[in-house]
């Protein structure tokens, strides 16, 4: 036993969250190698599970008296280590067509707080925020075969201050893709692309998205400096997935009076003639509804984009899900917030963690550290008896493979196959395609140009080929 006077009443005024109602007080009444003791204030006795005892030791440590909060080892004997976490967070998930709420987690007790993290935190996004860069660049001109320099940069502002952008890693890879770019979340690349395209039009998409009312049109809000809710972003990305048309996420979806009149309908769309009968004749269209906030195919490369930022970026943790899916890391400096907006195609799953007092998380702590991992372990089971179904492409859209990926282009836009420049007597000059050259086997012709070289003019008295 422990010798500890009186450590029951003291105990007792610990309160549990309301929520967890399997939780108890309890001590520690020895600690021997790596076996731990407690005693619940109900008189129960045993022993911790190992791995608490473990994760307990890399912490603070945990020895005899220590008064603490215990469950029942639902997998076997003994207790399970329990305790309130100082840092919190939000998760939303929503259905990208309609934007319809499907889960949302304001923080991590509502009894204890009933401040919603995930409607009412604005925290800035830190890199999540990219992916709007990159589409503003697609809708004035860019492509996913542009390249942009991923190097060291300064800028001065109006003050003469200096500001120089650094990539998380300090490593620069010279010129990128903008998938690539992308993938790995270069910032001094953002920056530059922000440059070209300008912050202005890059401002008024993200205005049309939803993620904020209003942005400062300033280089930092493109690394994701300015405020906004994981509830504002799970819409915005929505927008990537259902052709590039807005949502008005909500909450609820009907209501309606003790005799079943609707009074509310968040799907405003009309049918007229949904509820007559079956008559042979074409089947009602119902209007897809929200503003087009950017072209389909432009939806679609980010889409694909952020699908390689889980195959093979910041992201690859939530390839363990084994379906498709994409997303992009978030994390502001000093690693205040960790970010991770992933989606599959049915769905957008938002999650944000940090203290309420924005204090540090502390070092190292990234969104693919903190944030991807809760993605991943919901999303495994949200998504364990659905199909992998991939993304749906475009039908109008081109494609052609750029370096060794399968990009997607508006019609115009995709790279052209280049022809051989023809010398002055109408011979190709240069290397020739292998099938131009030899089509059947050996031409008998001296060189490759001179194989598809076009047939010398006839002689005015050869009339051979005229009977």
């Amino acid at each position: 036993m422990t010798t500890l006077a009186g450590w029951e009443a003291e105990a007792k005024k610990q309160a549990r969250p309301a929520e967890r109602r399997s939780w108890r007080q309890a001590v520690v009444t020895s600690v021997a190698g790596g076996s731990v003791q407690v005693q619940t204030v109900d008189g129960e006795a045993g022993a911790l599970a190992g791995e608490d005892v473990a994760w307990a030791r890399r912490g603070k440590g945990i020895g005899t008296g220590d008064l603490i909060f215990v469950a029942p080892n639902d997998k076997g004997a003994g207790f399970r280590l329990k305790q309130v976490p100082a840092v919190n967070g939000a998760m939303v998930a929503m259905e990208p067509n309609s934007g319809r709420v499907l889960a949302m987690v304001g923080g991590y007790s509502f009894s204890l707080s009933s401040f919603n993290r995930a409607t009412q935190a604005y925290r800035q996004p830190g890199s999540a925020f990219k992916p709007i860069v990159y589409a503003a660049a697609l809708e004035s001109g860019y492509t996913p075969a542009s390249t942009v320099l991923d190097a060291p940069i300064t800028l001065r502002g109006a003050g003469g201050q200096a500001w120089s952008p650094e990539n998380y890693n300090r490593e620069y890879y010279g010129a990128l893709t903008l998938r690539r770019g992308l993938e790995l979340s270069r910032n001094t690349m953002t920056v530059r692309l922000a440059q070209g395209v300008g912050m202005t039009k890059i401002s008024d998409l993200a205005v049309r998205m939803g993620v904020t009312n209003k942005m400062d049109k300033v280089l930092a809000m493109a690394l994701g400096s300015g405020e906004t809710t994981v509830f504002r972003m799970a819409g915005a990305y929505s927008s990537f997935l259902n052709g590039g048309r807005k949502v008005e996420p909500h909450l609820i979806e009907l209501v309606e009076d003790r005799n079943g009149k609707i009074i509310y309908r968040a799907d405003r769309r009309e049918c007229p003639r949904c509820d007559a009968g079956f008559s042979g004749a074409e089947s009602p269209r119902i209007p897809r509804t929200g503003a087009q906030v950017m072209d389909p195919i432009t939806a679609y490369q980010i889409t694909s984009m952020l699908e390689g930022v889980v195959q093979r970026g910041t992201a690859t943790y939530a390839s363990r899900v084994g379906k498709p899916l994409g997303g992009k890391t978030g994390t502001t400096n000093d690693y205040r917030s960790a970010w991770f907006m992933g989606f599959s195609p049915q769905m957008v799953v938002g999650v944000f963690i940090g203290f309420d007092d924005n204090r540090s998380l502390g070092e190292g702590e990234t969104g693919s550290r903190s944030a991807v991992p809760i993605f991943t372990e919901f999303m495994t089971e949200a998504l364990k008896d659905t199909p992998a179904v991939p993304f749906k492409a475009p039908s109008n859209a081109k494609y052609a493979t750029i370096r060794g990926i399968r990009e997607a282009f508006r019609p115009g836009t995709e790279p052209q196959a280049m022809q051989a420049p023809v010398g002055a007597a109408g011979v190709p000059q240069g290397p020739q395609p292998y099938n131009k050259v030899w089509q059947d086997g050996l031409t008998g012709a001296p060189n490759a140009g001179a194989a598809v070289a076009p047939p010398p003019p006839k002689k005015q008295d050869d009339l051979s080929d005229l009977f």
